[in-house]
């Protein structure tokens, strides 16, 4: 079986040790970040995560792993501010 993660990216960030955060935290570092995909956008990304969750919330109650998901979503995007291209 094929891994989905390049070799090099794998052994970089697979153990996680580059930099430690909480899940608050990370959402804030994205903060920092200007998305290639939305660069004028006049809010923080992080309040596009809470966005997502809460329309997932509102449209699935019943799922919270679901509302979590919508959360998350975009996080990997931190590793732009380490390097890596969007």
């Amino acid at each position: 079986p094929t891994s989905a993660v390049p070799p090099r990216q794998s052994s970089q960030y697979g153990s996680c040790s580059l930099r430690r955060m909480s899940v608050m935290e990370a959402l804030e570092l994205l903060d920092q970040l200007v998305d290639e995909s939305d660069p004028d956008v006049d809010f923080p990304n992080s309040y596009h995560a809470y966005q997502t969750a809460e329309g997932i919330r509102r449209a699935h109650p019943d799922k919270d792993w679901f509302h979590l998901v919508g959360l998350l979503h975009d996080l990997g995007k931190v590793l732009a501010l380490f390097g890596e291209p969007q």
